[in-house]
């Protein structure tokens, strides 16, 4: 029988530093109190949570660099809405900061919950926001403790 690492989002006594994208700033408000909420239920301390802002989804990247080079934090989390408009940049933003966002978990070893959304329309956003915001932060807890199990395995 194999042995298995079980899921665990638990988060006492973990730190976690979540980047919020400015850009289409109702939504990012909506995925921000759904992480927020996560993080709470999961045991995160208040005074354990860093929030800073960039302007939009390309530059979320260089702040989780930023965070992920500093070793302060067990876990990042990513947070913005990219909403398709009339020209390809809906692509280009959507794809570069995905990667940045993959790049940066990769290059650290940093967990990172990526809780930017890539929607067709506002009201798309608007009903995945709470959601969202709460799954990227269970991710990033879960990667945490998986990662911490694995380095004890």
């Amino acid at each position: 029988m194999p042995r298995r690492i079980a899921p665990s989002t638990a988060g006492a006594g973990r730190r976690v530093a979540i980047v919020l994208s400015r850009f289409n700033p109702e939504i990012g408000e909506g995925l921000l109190g759904g992480a927020l909420r996560a993080l709470k239920e999961a045991g995160v301390a208040a005074d354990d949570v860093l929030v800073v802002t960039v302007p939009g989804a390309l530059e979320s990247p260089l702040a989780l660099q930023r965070l992920a080079q500093s070793g302060d934090y067990h876990a990042l989390v990513a947070l913005g809405a990219v909403i398709r408009g009339d020209t390809y940049h809906f692509e280009i933003v959507s794809n570069e900061s995905a990667s940045g966002v993959s790049g940066v978990m990769l290059e650290f070893g940093t967990p990172i919950g990526n809780g930017i959304l890539t929607c067709d329309t506002d009201g798309q956003a608007q009903a995945r926001m709470d959601a969202k915001g709460y799954e990227a932060a269970q991710a990033a807890l879960e990667l945490a403790n998986l990662c911490d199990a694995l380095d004890d395995d």
